[in-house]
């Protein structure tokens, strides 16, 4: 099979890690044809370190370039939909970093356009194709646990003021705790539990004003757009019921936790921001937890499989992990935590995994 071709719009923090998988582990699989950044100092720098030939005037030239196979979108959250969009309203296929839109009514029109031109669309996160969550998938379906019944999941930080050099975009729209890392949770939990059923939920927005505390923009105030308080109840198709917690607002030693409780016993599920562990289990045998060997390969940091999975299904245009359906899945979850609290109802789901 001939190589994938691959076109970047946005050449920001993320990319450096897509480039340098691309540029060494999938390089059999996947080549990179251009770089297009709305800052072309962004594109010529990455170029030069990863001897990429061509640089873009403008993602239109992308769009255009009939070579491209995938449009990979890394731009900004908030911009998503609208590179995304106009790929696939010029027949290209995308995968896109996380979330896949910033609204639910966006999400829905990029499904229903993917579907009417039949053109690919993938995503990330793809850390669920890690080793860790992997592992942790075959234990729950092999029975070490038992029927699994419930589980808890956390993501607890105090906010980016304190060492993010760009923090705004994070309490802008499109931002907040839910959307920025929401996306690895619900992922995680849907790769272990299956889909959301409903979604019962309070949100709200502790700081109004945020401080910049780091460099270059110390001393400046951010205006907080988003809910930093994001918790709730989700219900998944399966029956096993647990919490989701976000925030940007408290602090807590253990930043990322997902543990998930069965009848035979207690899974802790890695930082599913991660493609590795550990993965602690403990039984009724045990009475503590001990850690379980990772058994799947893909420990380190390899963001940029779920693309490699989307490049081997072009070809037959099939279905494939980290596909919309996942991606789509999720933000109708993540979406659903607002509406809940806005309506003061439990939201059901209509979309699957």
């Amino acid at each position: 099979m001939s190589k994938i071709r691959v076109a970047f719009v946005g050449v920001g923090e993320i990319s450096d890690i897509y480039l340098k998988n691309l540029t060494t582990f999938f390089k059999n699989k996947i080549e990179i044809v251009g770089l297009c950044d709305l800052i072309r100092r962004k594109a010529e720098l990455a170029a030069e370190t990863y001897q990429i030939k061509k640089i873009y005037e403008d993602m239109y030239q992308v769009f255009a370039d009939e070579s491209v196979d995938i449009v990979l979108n890394l731009t900004r959250p908030n911009e998503h939909y609208e590179v995304t969009k106009a790929a696939l309203e010029s027949g290209k296929a995308v995968y896109s970093e996380k979330p896949l839109a910033s609204t639910f009514e966006d999400g829905q029109k990029l499904f229903a356009l993917a579907k009417e031109r039949n053109l690919l669309v993938g995503g990330a996160p793809d850390t669920f194709l890690g080793a860790g969550i992997q592992t942790c998938k075959k234990l729950i379906e092999g029975g070490i646990i038992g029927t699994p019944v419930g589980f808890s999941a956390s993501m607890i930080c105090r906010g980016h003021e304190t060492w993010h050099p760009g923090p705004a975009f994070y309490y802008e729209f499109g931002g907040g705790p839910m959307m920025d890392m929401g996306p690895y949770y619900v992922t995680a939990l849907t790769t272990l539990l299956g889909a959301v059923k409903t979604v019962t939920a309070k949100t709200k927005t502790t700081f109004p004003k945020r401080l910049i505390t780091s460099e270059p923009l110390s001393g400046s105030w951010i205006d907080v757009e988003v809910p930093t308080f994001v918790t709730g109840i989700l219900e998944m198709a399966s029956g096993v019921t647990g919490t989701l917690f976000t925030t940007f607002d408290c602090y807590e030693e253990e930043q990322a936790s997902i543990t998930i409780y069965g009848s035979e016993g207690t899974l802790k599920v890695p930082d599913p921001n991660t493609f590795g562990g550990p993965v602690y289990l403990l039984s009724k045998k045990s009475q503590e937890y001990k850690e379980i060997p990772l058994l799947f390969d893909y420990e380190d940091n390899s963001r940029g499989l779920g693309l490699l999975g989307m490049a081997s299904a072009l070809k037959d245009k099939k279905k494939f992990p980290a596909d919309i359906s996942q991606t789509y899945h999720a933000l109708e979850v993540m979406t659903a935590f607002q509406r809940s609290n806005d309506q003061g109802k439990t939201i059901v789901i209509e979309s699957e995994v």
